[in-house]
Formats: structure tokens, C-alpha cells, sequence
């Protein structure tokens, strides 16, 4: 699988879209549950708990991992000449027991939020960037921010159009695939956001619904 990692080597010069490169993974179908076996990805991680409608913790977090990204592309832009676009903002949502997960109760809620982040990225200048961060913009979100290579595995995930409230439906729909298919969630519920909702029209609003699986055993 080593060949759907980001990474910058193979750039001809022009910005590489590292979300066209993997459409399997950034691009499924809305029609359909697709079955994707994602491979292990270096991601800028925050994580926390609460409300994301609510909680300053969680705005601080994308603040962070947002300011983060884009001061990481620009170093490469000026120091050794690679473009890319920013990858989307992902997140990862849990409680203790997910049998208790219930959107009437998003207080409660864990989560990871996360941007993928391409291979050249090393520790040494990830520390270097958050440290330039922190002094033109402070925040106690870049504390716990961090650098994780992640491989989530197998998975099941289907495109979801339209507004966050109307996920329902289309997860429910995910989790029976699931079911018929003889599997059971094996991790955290996981969306990865393709539109900003300050800008995109609510019902054009796409978001890439991912379920971690295993076999019913």
C-alpha cells in the first residue's frame, strides 16, 4: 500500500492534490457503501471532548491544526519549491461505551480532529512550524497538538450530501452494509469534511461518512 501515501516525491512542479490522488479514498460514491482498505497516513492530530457546535476547545483545535497546515505548506513552497493543496479537515467521534452515542448528547462526545499531511513532514519540522505559530498566533490548542502516522485499515464509507443534521440516514444506512455484510464497527465513527460550511450552500454540502470494520465473530 505504499503507494497511496502522501508524499511530495513525485511532484512534477505543479501543486500535487493529494485528494485526486486518492479518489478511492476522498471521492466515494454517494450511491453505494464502498469498501477501502486506507493505508498508513501522516496526519496533524488534536484531541478533545465536548460539544463541536459549543465547545472552545474544539474551534480552538481547528484553529490550530488549520494555522498548523497551512504555515507546513508554505514552508515547503519557499524552501524546496513543493505546492500542495491542504488537505480537509477529518475527525474521528467516540463515547466510552458507542452504544451511548447519541447526537441528543453531543456534551459528551470525544473526538480527534485531524488533517493528513504529506510524507516529508518530519517531527523536526513540525516542532519548527508549531513554535512559528505559536508566537504569531498563541493558542493552548498548539500544546496538544501532534504528528501520528495512522493507518485506520480496512473500512466501509459512502459519500453524505447535504447538511450535517441530515447524516442520519445515510450512517444508519452505512452501519446496515455493515450488518448484511457480516461485520460490526471496529473503530471510530470517522467524516472527513469536503465543504466549509461558512461558504458552501447547506444542501451542497459534502462529507465523506467512514466506518472502521471486522468480522462478527
Amino acid at each position: 500500500m505504499d503507494e497511496f501515501i502522501l508524499t511530495l516525491a513525485q511532484s512534477t512542479g505543479q501543486k500535487v492534490d493529494f485528494k485526486k490522488q486518492l479518489r478511492h479514498l476522498y471521492n466515494p460514491s454517494a450511491n453505494e457503501v464502498m469498501v477501502v482498505d486506507i493505508p498508513a497516513i501522516k496526519f496533524l492530530m488534536v484531541d478533545g471532548m465536548g460539544n463541536p457546535n459549543t465547545a472552545q476547545a474544539y474551534q480552538e483545535a481547528v484553529e490550530a491544526l488549520y494555522a498548523t497546515a497551512y504555515a507546513l505548506k508554505f514552508l515547503f513552497k519557499k524552501e524546496q519549491e513543493f505546492d500542495y493543496v491542504v488537505m480537509p479537515l477529518e475527525g474521528l467521534w467516540w463515547v466510552p461505551d458507542m452504544r451511548e452515542f447519541s447526537i441528543e448528547h453531543k456534551e459528551v462526545w470525544q473526538w480527534t480532529m485531524m488533517i493528513a499531511q504529506p510524507q516529508e513532514v518530519t517531527e523536526a519540522l513540525f516542532e519548527q512550524v508549531r513554535a512559528q505559530v505559536q508566537r504569531k498566533k498563541p493558542s493552548p490548542a498548539l500544546a496538544k497538538l501532534r504528528l501520528e502516522q495512522f493507518r485506520e485499515g480496512v473500512a466501509a464509507q459512502i459519500m453524505h450530501h447535504g447538511p450535517f443534521a441530515t447524516e442520519g440516514p445515510t450512517i444508519a444506512r452505512l452501519h446496515a452494509f455493515l450488518q448484511e455484510q457480516g461485520y460490526t464497527p471496529g473503530g471510530k465513527h470517522h467524516e472527513i469534511y469536503l465543504s466549509d460550511p461558512r461558504r458552501a450552500a447547506p444542501e451542497k454540502m459534502r462529507t465523506v461518512i467512514r466506518q472502521p470494520m471486522v468480522p462478527i465473530v
